[in-house]
Parts: C-alpha cells; structure tokens; sequence
C-alpha cells in the first residue's frame, strides 16, 4: 500500500464509478459526517458513478438508495441492489435469488441463525437482523475466539460466512460483494468489469472487502484498514491518512482531480 498522497494528478483519470463500502469507510463511530455526503455529491456532479456496496441490511439501503446522493445501494454483502426510480418515490429491487426462491432461502437462513445460537448461546444477533432480508448477521463480539467459533459455526451450518467491522454475516448463494457489482454494473450501467476493470474504484476499510481488493486495480483502504490486513490476502493499492469519512473526502477529492487534470 501506498498513502494515497503520493498518487500522481492523472492516476484515477479513468475512473467513471466508484464503489465503496459504507461502515466506518463512509461513516466513522457510526456516524456520517457532511463533508463525506458533500463528497458524494461532488463526485456525481463530476461525472462519476456511486454505489454504495455495503453489509448493511436492507432497511438501511432502502434510505440511502432513496435519499443518498449515489445511483443504487448493494447491499447485505450482495444479496440485492436498490435503486431509486427516476420520480423520486419508489425503489427497483433487484435481489441476487430469483423471487420464487427467496422465501425459501429466508426460512433457510432463520434455521441457520436458530443452529448458530444453539451451538453458541453467547453469539447475539445483530440489533438490525429485523431489517435484513437476504442475510443473516450476529453481533461482531470482541473476543476474537467466539468471533471465530461464530464464523465457523454458520459455514458449518450451511452458509457462506464472512466478517466486518460490525458482523458476523452468513447468507446463501455463494455470491460477494464482486459478484453482485459484476451482475449490477453488466445489467444496469453496461460495465463489463472483465474488459474494463479501470474504470472501478473501490474503497473499503475490512475483511469482506477483500474481493473488492484483489480484483480492482484503483482500491483504496482508509487509515483503519490496518486492523484487518491480517485478513486481507491482497491488500488495497493506496490508504488514506484519515479514518471513515474524512479518508473518504481524500478519495473523493483524488478522483475529481484527476477527472479534471484530464
């Protein structure tokens, strides 16, 4: 990784979407500041493309795909891609299982939840499984031993497994991040990410990013990525000085230079 002051004017010229994780990669403590949602706008206003790419569950994406200045929300790891209509007042809904699977990969993944806390009464849902619909999510403890064994026990349960800065997330379908913003980018905005990878950057700060990562070659960590490179088998190219939002801004302010350099 390099820090991401030390990127030519012209490095992100090629860049027309930016992909970024939400959790303390826009946010930082839980908490959206102004200057990250100016970025947002401002980079939209230059041209580029924003898609929130998030663990967060459906209810949150819902928000930000509505309200949010960004062109569609994916969320739960993958499990769907929300996007505004054009009147203002209602959401596509694109969900990575055909409609006629979904109820039965919902009741799937409650048995699932039901086997992990069987096996581990100390593992406690997340406060927003009630507004998930497509994952499964425990609360991220601060033991990593019991992180572990919360992690194992959903692969062994059934399920595809991975870990942020806030849950444990379990799912069904074998997709990630990358394969529901290579089905989103093909189907609604026409990138072919295998012919055109330049013109993606990702930003992320965790492990389930890690996709993300390897695949992209603009990606940008925030200060905070740090904690996770352990876990993180290619890290990103570049990393911010500030954490969350503020390092965000830095991205933010990279890519509309270069756009203008160019």
């Amino acid at each position: 990784m390099k820090p991401l002051a030390q990127a030519t004017a012209v490095e992100f010229a090629s860049v027309r979407f930016v992909l970024t994780d939400m959790d303390e990669t826009l946010t930082y403590r839980g908490r959206l500041h102004a200057d990250t949602y100016s970025a947002l706008e401002r980079l939209r206003d230059a041209g580029v493309t924003v898609i929130p790419v998030t663990g967060a569950p459906a209810g949150w994406c819902d928000q930000m795909a509505r309200m949010w200045p960004v062109d569609g929300v994916i969320g739960e790891n993958g499990g769907f891609f929300f996007q505004r209509d054009p009147s203002g007042h209602d959401i596509a809904r694109t969900f990575w299982h055909p409609d006629a699977a979904r109820a039965e990969v919902a009741a799937r993944l409650q048995a699932i939840a039901e086997a992990v806390q069987g096996a581990l009464p100390q593992a406690r849902l997340a406060q927003d499984q009630p507004f998930r619909l497509t994952s499964v999510a425990f609360a991220r403890p601060d033991d990593p031993v019991l992180c572990g064994k919360i992690l194992s026990a959903l692969k062994e349960a059934g399920a595809d497994a991975t870990v942020n800065n806030l849950w444990i997330l379990g799912w069904i379908g074998g997709y990630d991040k990358l394969a529901m913003a290579r089905r989103v980018l093909a189907e609604t905005f026409s990138l072919n990410i295998d012919d055109d990878r330049d013109a993606v950057l990702y930003s992320g700060d965790s492990t389930n990013d890690a996709p993300m990562f390897a695949f992209f070659r603009h990606t940008v960590g925030v200060s905070t990525v740090r904690d996770y490179l352990s876990e993180i088998s290619t890290p990103p190219a570049w990393i911010t000085q500030g954490p969350g939002g503020a390092g965000f801004v830095e991205i933010a302010d990279a890519v509309i230079q270069a756009k203008k350099t160019r």
